[in-house]
């Protein structure tokens, strides 16, 4: 009929290379590198939206996108958890951190994405309400640094706390509410027989 419908991809290398690409869209590891750089590069305000709203096209396709390759897509899970979680604790600069945020928690919600739909989409609005709300935060008091984090308790405690608790949040920290999605995933994974998964992601967070 000379279209293309997206969520009945015909061949298994259209779904790979479509399912690629939209992955490095997303900025998942090992085509990451893309990602903090460019975060680092812009404003904070920018850097809020490559952080929550550019990310909803990009996964939007791949929850319509039918038979996803899932090796490949829990591999790239996997290895996002590892690399957005580890390679920010190393990191002075918040947007460099939230940067890797991101890459670590779009990790958890690829994993996901094959056995429940939902639950990815609850793990992606989390995710977005948590940044949102500490990048505005950020933004209203132009904090770069965990040095004018430092500074900023002498100018506002409470938005400092706030800041704190959601920087925890994001970390998966119970009781806060990033802990949720994180155990609901482990939660299915498990369910699923994908125990080794599981335990390499508890690790990583």
């Amino acid at each position: 009929t000379g279209t293309w419908d997206i969520t009945q991809l015909s061949t298994k290398l259209a779904t790979i290379t479509l399912t690629i690409a939209l992955t490095m869209k997303l900025g998942l590891a090992p085509m990451h590198f893309w990602l903090p750089e460019v975060m680092q590069g812009t404003t904070l305000s920018s850097a809020l939206i490559i952080a929550t709203w550019q990310k909803l096209p990009p996964m939007s396709l791949l929850l319509m996108t039918k038979h996803l390759p899932t090796p490949i897509l829990l591999t790239l899970a996997i290895t996002s958890t590892l690399i957005g979680g580890w390679s920010g604790l190393n990191q002075v600069h918040m947007r460099k951190i939230l940067a890797f945020s991101s890459i670590a928690h779009l990790g958890w919600t690829a994993a996901i994405l094959i056995l429940s739909q939902k639950l990815a989409f609850l793990s992606l609005m989390i995710y977005i309400l948590m940044t949102t709300a500490l990048f505005l935060i950020l933004i209203s008091h132009t904090t770069k640094t965990f040095k004018d984090m430092s500074q900023l308790w002498t100018k506002s405690p409470a938005l400092s706390t706030s800041c704190m608790f959601i920087l925890m949040a994001l970390g998966g920290l119970p009781p806060l509410i990033g802990f949720l999605p994180k155990w609901l995933i482990l939660k299915e994974l498990t369910n699923y027989h994908l125990t080794p998964l599981a335990t390499l992601m508890a690790i990583a967070s």
